[in-house]
């Protein structure tokens, strides 16, 4: 039995489901290319940790949804070479027909698969993997558990970060993170969690990294004026800066 997806617009904005009122993904439709959730911003924060125009050179999407992240990093980072690891073809075909997801080209491959497997494979080092994969019941499977993280850590590069959207209204939020923590022996941060009831997990391999709020700042004005994301509202919640 395949996956029930069904799309609604309001306001402007389509909106992605699984069966439900849950929302799976959302495209302001005069602003494809825009990240209309707040979640999906957050996520982008790790740009402020890496803030370099050359970073990253590969991405591993787990989860398409409506393909705001790859699209996004598709049309800002067009060095970057993004590989999107979805379970459901018929979220695949959605996200084309609905959502305005790119062709395959060689900056874009897509594979209908398992992300949890996909990263006990062997291959390419990754700068980023973006981990943000639900079921219709909003569950992750094995996408949370310390074998995936410890998986997704030893396919990052010497430069790489994990960032992983996390549902805080969930009973094992807490304990999320703590699996991350100890895959990344310490070295992950979650962010306060947004109104939708969503919380990002940050976690890095390589040399520590450190911003302090003024940096932050910074160069959350240089990406906003580079790619229109404003992320100055993410920060207010980060008063100490963000160390990893």
């Amino acid at each position: 039995m395949g996956l029930d997806i069904d799309i609604s617009e309001e306001a402007g904005v389509r909106y992605l489901h699984f069966g439900s009122d849950w929302i799976q993904g959302a495209m302001r439709i005069a602003r494809p290319w825009a990240l209309e959730l707040d979640y999906t911003r957050e996520m982008m924060a790790c740009l402020l940790l890496r803030p370099e125009a050359s970073w990253p050179r590969r991405v591993l999407l787990i989860g398409l949804g409506a393909g705001s992240l790859t699209k996004f990093l598709h049309r800002h980072r067009p060095a970057a070479r993004l590989t999107v690891v979805e379970i459901e073809p018929q979220v695949v075909a959605a996200a084309r027909y609905h959502f305005r997801l790119p062709e395959e080209d060689a900056q874009l491959r897509i594979e209908i698969g398992d992300g949890a497997d996909h990263v006990m494979k062997p291959g390419p080092a990754y700068d980023l993997i973006l981990v943000d994969g639900f079921d219709a019941d909003a569950k992750t499977g094995a996408l949370d558990t310390l074998p995936f993280y410890l998986n997704a850590k030893a396919r990052l590069s010497d430069r790489g970060l994990l960032v992983a959207n996390l549902l805080s209204r969930r009973k094992d939020f807490r304990t999320s993170v703590a699996r991350i923590k100890e895959a990344f022996a310490g070295r992950a941060v979650a962010l306060p969690s947004c109104a939708s009831g969503n919380a990002i997990a940050f976690a890095a391999v390589g040399a520590p990294l450190a911003a302090t709020p003024a940096d932050l700042k910074a160069r959350a004005l240089a990406l906003r004026k580079e790619t229109g994301l404003n992320l100055l509202p993410t920060l207010a919640g980060l008063p100490s800066g963000l160390a990893l």
